[in-house]
């Protein structure tokens, strides 16, 4: 009972309403049907017994003459007609006896059934008997009425009525009963229905819009609009008036209205001076029109306060936006942490940096995402600036997937209202500038060296020649057979090296005179290869050239530049040893004011730590006896005089390995270099050339 109670409490107003209409025409409807079924059912019932009393009665008359005559094929057939007269063959039989009880004749194809003989006696006097059986197949209304003739009796009829014909009848009273009573019904729902409505029309036009307000939906209008204004009303023609023009809100609800009998207060205290206004009397409605006019009014004041913190909070988002934006898209690792250094915010370059999602990062310290060391480091560094109050900026170095980088950090502590409130850190990448740097450094000590060298070679150069002078005449004047003959040519052959080492230093320390001339790069390559192929193929090194013949002739000179191939050659060829090939490529870059001249090798490749060291003067990899570390340094320093530039790459790049079909021997990691030359001009532009790839 508490159950349906709670049920009942929970409907709407205008359910209610209409449940108990539905009720009240359901239990009459119910009655009133349950009436009718009963009543007609008697009927029926009535009918049919009648029905059988009436067929039983004729039959007894139509059959006195053939009892008496004994025509049992007269009685056949009457017994078989009389259970063809139904339209829906409800006579289910039909049979005769004799005054003793025998059968004379009956309608059953498979026999009489001999238990029917006596279920249904009737006596002489008795115009009919009637009995209700059940034959376990069917269920049926047995009529026997006595064969009279004056006071004899003749025999007996016996008919009987199916009960399934009757049981059909009453099954169409129950479902006429049925629709009408929900006819009856769905019509007393919907006229519950249309009355409830009007009824409560206005209370669920204030629910809805309750349920709207709820959802956010300010701009809702209950109240019903008015014919007639109160500028209309009063024929006001102050057209400042805040409630002039107003059709949403009655004009109680206004401030500062300008009629003079308005009270100068706000809703709801100057109703009370409203109470004998014309305008006040003419539109004021019953309680669910005032509380409609009420929730009006108090939306449309919350809908003008949300408004206005919605202006503010566009702003302050879009404030919160633009600044999100400029530090994400800047390139500086951006990251404030509060004062027990957790992190609060981060822009997108310091998740790039540290390889996680923003979420991963923001709410966790130190020493959730980095090592332990590095956080330990971090933690003390932090405390101390939070304890001083002192900004800390330095430069640091880190090692990683990309390689080398250098960044600047500045951390500055975040204070307000005198107060510490955390810790605001950047880190821009410098590592271009180090890089600059160094290379700014590494130019300036190998043009210092270069005058050293210079100087040096310079100086040295004299002696050396008087030594190999009066070596050469020792060696004219001494017989060849004498002991002492060997020890002059030793020292000749090795002031010959020594002469050869002041060469290369006085090349690289451009002490030498230029001879610049108009040539051909790819013929300058094909001679060098062609004079080196020979001597490369006893250790069975490949030498393959691809030259692009569209390169247009260039300022240089001729030797130095030949100088050039011939070291890169010799220092390839040194690199493989023996098996293996060397690839030649000149190429145009696409903005056709360069050209690029590489020369790859199949060796054992340069030590990435040796990479920004290879061209410093007597550098080497090799043997103390197979090299003086001055080949690449001259190669640079000629290379530089003709205003172009040196790279190397190791490993070399796939695109430069590819030595299908001539090249049998599996290639080692390898070196390439990369020779820039203006076409025209002095120095290489300012655009970089794509033929070539980068490090890392």
């Amino acid at each position: 009972m508490r159950i349906i109670w709670r049920f009942l409490t929970h409907l709407s107003f205008q359910a209610k309403i209409s449940l108990g209409l539905a009720l009240i025409i359901i239990c009459f409807g119910l009655l009133l049907g349950a009436m009718s079924y009963a009543i007609s059912s008697r009927t029926v019932l009535d009918e049919t017994i009648k029905r059988g009393q009436i067929l039983a009665i004729n039959l007894s008359a139509r059959s006195t003459e053939s009892i008496l005559a004994m025509n049992f094929l007269r009685l056949t057939v009457l017994a078989t007609e009389i259970t063809q007269l139904g339209e829906e063959a409800d006579i289910s039989y039909a049979f005769f006896l004799d005054r003793d009880g025998q059968v004379l004749a009956h309608s059953f194809r498979a026999g009489f059934p001999v238990a029917l003989l006596k279920v249904n006696p009737v006596a002489d006097d008795q115009p009919y008997a009637v009995r209700f059986l059940d034959t376990g197949d069917e269920r049926l209304y047995d009529f026997a009425a006595p064969v009279m003739l004056g006071e004899t009796r003749l025999g007996t009829v016996r008919v009987a009525l199916s009960y399934s014909s009757v049981k059909a009848s009453l099954d169409r009273l129950m479902k006429i009963s049925v629709t009408m009573t929900l006819g009856a019904t769905l019509l007393a729902l919907i006229g519950g229905g249309l009355f409830a409505r009007t009824v409560t029309k206005r209370i669920n036009a204030l629910r809805t819009s309750v349920g709207n307000v709820v959802k956010g939906d300010l701009d809702v209008r209950v109240s019903s609009s008015l014919d007639r204004n109160c500028w209309e009303i009063m024929d006001c023609r102050q057209e400042n008036c805040p409630a002039y023009g107003d059709r949403q809100r009655r004009c109680w609800y206004v401030a500062g209205t300008l009629c003079p009998g308005c009270g100068t207060g706000e809703f709801p205290d100057k109703v009370v001076n409203c109470l004998n206004c014309l305008v006040y009397r003419r539109n004021v409605g019953d309680e669910i029109q005032s509380l409609a006019e009420s929730f009006d009014y108090m939306a449309w004041s919350l809908k003008n306060h949300i408004d206005e913190l919605s202006r503010s909070e566009k702003r302050l988002s879009r404030q919160k936006q633009l600044l999100k934006t400029i530090l994400d898209v800047t390139p500086d690792l951006v990251a404030l942490q509060d004062e027990k250094l957790v992190y609060l915010a981060v822009n997108k370059a310091f998740c790039r940096h540290l390889g996680r999602e923003e979420d991963e990062i923001v709410g966790l310290t130190d020493f959730d995402i980095l090592g332990p060391e590095q956080a330990d480091r971090n933690f003390h560094e932090d405390r101390q600036i939070l304890l001083t109050k002192t900004p800390l900026s330095k430069e640091i170095m880190t090692r990683g997937g990309e390689g080398k980088k250098w960044h600047h950090v500045v951390k500055v502590p975040v204070i307000e209202n005198q107060r510490i409130i955390g810790l605001l850190s950047t880190a821009r990448d410098i590592t271009v500038v180090k890089q600059y740097q160094e290379k700014l450094i590494h130019s300036q000590k190998m043009e210092d060296l270069g005058r050293l060298a210079g100087g040096v070679a310079h100086e040295i150069n004299t002696p050396l020649s008087i030594i190999l002078g009066y070596a050469q005449l020792l060696l004219k004047d001494i017989p060849p057979d004498e002991p002492v003959a060997q020890d002059v040519a030793i020292i000749e052959k090795q002031t010959q090296a020594c002469r050869k080492i002041v060469a290369d230093l006085l090349s690289f320390s451009r002490g030498t005179d230029q001879a610049r001339e108009k040539l051909d790069i790819n013929r300058s390559i094909r001679e060098v290869v062609d004079l080196v192929e020979q001597i490369f193929r006893q250790n069975r090194i490949v030498i393959l050239a691809n030259l692009d013949e569209q390169i247009p002739p260039i300022f240089g000179d001729r030797e130095r530049l030949r100088q050039v191939w011939m070291n890169l050659l010799n220092n390839a060829a040194d690199a493989i040893g023996t098996d293996g090939c060397i690839a030649v490529k000149t190429k145009l870059c696409p903005h056709r004011r360069r050209l690029v001249v590489s020369v790859a090798d199949t060796g054992t490749g340069v030590a990435e730590e040796d990479l920004d060291k290879i061209f410093e003067p007597f550098f080497t990899t090799k043997a103390v006896d197979k090299g003086t570390g001055l080949g690449l340094s001259v190669t640079f320093g000629i290379i530089k005089d003709h205003g172009g530039r040196i790279t190397v790459l190791s490993p070399v790049p796939s695109e430069y390995l590819d030595f299908t079909g001539d090249c049998e021997h599996e290639p080692g990691p390898g070196t390439v270099f990369f020779v820039e030359l203006p076409l025209e001009g002095e120095t290489l532009p300012d655009d970089e050339c794509i033929e070539i790839p980068k490090k890392g």
